[in-house]
């Protein structure tokens, strides 16, 4: 099993270009299943999640090609079977975008139930039920989502009591296809959302409200095939940004999407960074001390999730005591174990962290990662802590960051993977 040696102490210069959106990758990949034709994408990151949902697109007859710069072209036209098999599905919850698209394209679906998420509950139920609502039969039997909609889907008004960013893509990809219109209120207003509309309406869809919290779609006859290049990824950007703003430095984030992260790109501004922006690309410089900032997690556009626990890395270095609020999942801060062996000063109080910052805090420890983001906010951790970190289970980080390893070491980092 890969395991990242990391060296602290370096600090970040240099310039580097964003990845693809693994969130917004996964959901498009699915709405291939859609079209009679091929779906011709750029820009997908080369991940494992990425690589996953390949796979669960060919293992029921979906034709793939890849090109050497990362291009792919899916062909759905002659699928031989509507079945996620549970093998595939279990290793990402993500599967489940399957779902609505073969309902709305096939009229049938088995979809393996997603098994349990490290970082809390994701039920499905929200999916189900709008399944239900757009007059599918749905049950769930031996482990699997089954569901069929034998005179096809009608449109209906889907509301969410909380907002999900998959459920509103599930119920997207199902609508577009459906008779009549289709309205989603309290839904998620995340760009990736945005982007998976976007290719949608290139196919032929109609939709109207994207970034807003309703959505209508007006259901078409059929979709035709597209080409569509994947928005970059803001939590990687913004990743990459925390960490100089950690170690000091210079960097610039070319191909990025300033537009979509400004929530995080405040708080760095109030940690200290010096943040300067065009269009499509962010400078970070950061020549002063560190200050310690509170956040709060929420939907889109508000603070991100998935920056969380970078940010609690941030905090473990900073100047002054800082509070994080987790509003969004139950059991999101397994890293801050991990991290305390590295000497941070965290408490928890329920939904809330407490850091207590000291610039010489932390140093190296085996710690081992336990999620995506957990992954990623021992690595921050481990470029600024004295001594060598080694960082266990990082096929984790592996399924949302492309070659961090490689990335980081351009900029000055040290880091080495090794295996065993």
């Amino acid at each position: 099993m890969d395991k990242l040696l990391i060296e602290g102490g370096s600090k970040l210069n240099g310039t580097m270009r964003a990845s693809g959106a693994k969130n917004s990758a996964l959901p498009i990949l699915a709405s291939s299943l859609l079209l009679e034709g091929k779906l011709s994408l750029s820009n997908v990151p080369h991940l494992k999640d990425v690589t996953t949902m390949i796979e669960v697109l060919g293992s029921m007859g979906a034709e793939i090609s890849l090109d050497d710069d990362m291009n792919f072209e899916i062909n759905t036209s002659n699928l031989n079977n509507h079945i996620a098999r549970y093998e595939l599905v279990k290793t990402m919850r993500a599967s489940v975008l399957v779902l609505g698209p073969l309902l709305a394209k096939f009229g049938q679906a088995e979809v393996a139930l997603p098994g349990g998420c490290a970082i809390g509950s994701r039920p499905v139920n929200l999916h189900l039920e709008s399944m239900k609502k757009l007059g599918a039969e749905v049950v769930t039997e031996g482990g699997y989502i089954k569901a069929k909609a034998v005179n096809g889907l009608k449109g209906a008004e889907i509301l969410f009591d909380t907002i999900s960013v998959t459920g509103t893509e599930n119920v997207l990809m199902a609508a577009v296809l459906a008779e009549g219109k289709t309205i989603i209120k309290n839904a998620a207003r995340e760009p990736e959302v945005s982007d998976l509309i976007e290719c949608l309406c290139q196919m032929g869809a109609r939709i109207s409200g994207a970034g807003t919290k309703e959505l209508l779609i007006e259901g078409v006859q059929e979709l035709n095939p597209t080409s569509f290049k994947i928005i970059p990824d803001r939590i990687e950007t913004a990743t990459y940004l925390t960490a100089v703003a950690m170690t000091g430095g210079n960097i610039t984030i070319k191909d990025s999407r300033p537009d979509t992260m400004e929530s995080v790109l405040d708080k760095l501004r109030e940690a200290g960074a010096e943040i300067t922006t065009e269009s499509d690309s962010i400078n970070l410089k950061m020549d002063s001390s560190l200050k310690s900032v509170d956040i709060s997690t929420a939907p889109y556009p508000l603070f991100p999730t998935d920056m969380q626990a970078q940010f609690i890395s941030l905090n473990t270095i900073a100047k002054g005591q800082a509070k994080v609020v987790e509003t969004i999942f139950e059991n999101r801060f397994m890293h801050v174990q991990e991290l305390i062996r590295m000497g941070g000063d965290i408490s928890l109080a329920g939904n809330t962290a407490i850091i207590n910052g000291n610039s010489d805090a932390l140093h190296s420890a085996p710690v081992m990662a336990t999620d995506l983001r957990a992954s990623a906010s021992l690595v921050l951790a481990g470029l600024v802590a004295k001594g060598v970190t080694k960082i266990d289970r990082i096929y984790h980080i592996d399924r949302g960051y492309e070659r961090i390893e490689e990335k980081l070491n351009a900029l000055g980092a040290k880091i080495e993977r090794v295996s065993g």
